[in-house]
């Protein structure tokens, strides 16, 4: 019999409308799944199995009376640990932080409750999102399902590895530079980095002006669905987009026919990638082109944006550091301490510099899809790293090995995601990473759906 944790949200709901199944049976055998693979994946920060059975049956009331909330309702999720959780604390995988509950949750987590998702609980992520290798000091190492001896990528690390898992369909990551991006390619699922303001966030976090909240899933669907639960305007994010149109996911369908594709071997500078990242690639350029797009390769001309995100990335870990009493800094993860130490402080003038490129990187991207509907290049330079690698020159690895395809889209704010295509000679997952224009993220989906619709969807990882 079907693992009911493991059926997607589109399933699940279809199957609670007929009543093939409850949303207590499912909620079970999340929990059920969850307690067979933790501690070994160490995905969860928290397993709140009397929230979940609560809200589970009250779900499963509404859909007796056939009165469902939303498109969600039953559906369980995950909520990553920088991302407020009501009744919970908000710890950021850090040692440094307030471990009382928060009263309030998130934009995000309010949208999937009102659509009646039915939270699990907290996801691991690396210490304040800083990083890619999926560990941190408060909660230990996380491991990939697909290969443990492997990380799932952060700094989503526990959402990507509780997605491949089968902890559900829904989780919810963060994105700053490839936040989702990476643990998605890593561990072979779908995930979407929507454009900036598309879901609200409070309380912003330290990169502020780049981050995004956004669905990690096992289909391109499930994915629509859940973007739509938290694309809903919130007063407290000042940067929060207005609403979109009513089940704009919904209605997204894999035709590409007549789009103009780019394949993108630059982003200001040469990224790395191994044969099997661009064998990923083409896979995908193909079942494109056999759909009727019109696929080409295309430089987007932009600056050197290794040079500017490095950065953004480095002078807010700086200021997030040095914010923190001295006598907590022992404490945080040794890499960041010793980043934030190295971070040299940049003048006025060097600041509004790096804000010039950064708009001359959104204006290149811009200009670049006059051109062309959406674009292709890797998401990440090779398969997952050993999760247990020391980490020795993290300013080198940002751009080398973690996010050198991933940090251009969140400078110039625009929707890109992570999209399967199989797996290697290793047995590893590899994937593609779709981008299109700022505010198109219907696009971006519909590229992505086209591309699992000849490709297949992704499958669960053996653990």
């Amino acid at each position: 019999m079907t693992d009911l944790a493991t059926l997607s949200a589109a399933a699940l709901v279809a199957g609670y409308a007929r009543g093939a199944f409850s949303p207590r049976e499912v909620i079970r055998a999340c929990l059920e799944r969850i307690a067979r693979h933790e501690p070994l994946l160490n995905a969860m920060v928290l397993v709140d199995e009397a929230g979940a059975e609560r809200a589970a049956a009250e779900s499963e009331r509404r859909w007796l009376a056939g009165r469902p909330l939303g498109p969600l309702d039953g559906v369980p999720a995950t909520v990553k640990d920088l991302i407020d959780l009501a009744g919970f604390p908000t710890r950021r995988g850090s040692r440094v932080t307030d471990p009382a509950p928060v009263t309030h949750d998130a934009p995000s987590v309010v949208g999937l409750k009102s659509a009646g998702a039915v939270i699990l609980g907290k996801t691991t992520t690396t210490e304040f999102g800083w990083k890619s290798p999926g560990d941190c000091p408060l909660n230990g190492v996380t491991r990939n399902p697909w290969n443990t001896a492997a990380t799932p990528g952060g700094s989503s690390s526990g959402a990507g590895a509780a997605c491949a898992a089968g902890y559900g369909p829904l989780h919810v990551g963060t994105d700053a530079g490839g936040s989702i991006r990476i643990p998605a390619a890593w561990c072979g699922i779908v995930g979407l980095k929507p454009s900036f303001g598309r879901v609200p966030q409070w309380p912003l976090g330290a990169f502020a002006t780049v981050a995004v909240a956004g669905p990690m899933t096992r289909s391109v669907a499930d994915a629509a669905l859940m973007l739509g639960a938290m694309a809903r305007f919130d007063w407290r994010d000042p940067f929060a987009l207005p609403d979109p149109p009513a089940d704009w996911p919904g209605r997204i369908e894999p035709e590409v026919a007549g789009l103009r594709i780019a394949v993108v071997r630059r982003l200001g500078f040469a990224p790395p990638a191994d044969a099997a990242a661009w064998a990923a690639v083409e896979r995908a350029a193909a079942a494109l082109d056999e759909r009727g797009a019109i696929v080409e390769e295309a430089d987007p001309d932009l600056p050197d944006t290794r040079a500017v995100f490095v950065q953004v990335w480095s002078n807010a870990l700086a200021r997030l550091v040095d914010a923190l009493p001295e006598e907590k800094r022992a404490l945080l993860d040794p890499g960041l301490a010793a980043l934030a130490q190295r971070a040299q402080p940049i003048s006025a003038r060097a600041y509004l510099a790096v804000q010039a490129a950064t708009i001359e990187t959104a204006h290149g991207m811009a200009r670049f899809h006059r051109r062309f509907d959406a674009l292709l290049c890797p998401a990440v330079p090779q398969a997952a790293l050993p999760a247990d690698a020391p980490l020795i020159a993290p300013e080198e690895d940002l751009w080398q090995r973690w996010a050198p395809w991933t940090f251009a889209f969140n400078l110039s704010r625009q929707p890109a995601m992570t999209v399967p295509t199989g797996l290697d000679a290793d047995g590893l997952p590899r994937a593609v990473q779709v981008a299109a224009p700022l505010y198109a993220d219907a696009l971006a989906l519909r590229v992505a759906a086209a591309i699992e619709a000849a490709l297949g969807p992704p499958p669960l990882a053996p653990c």
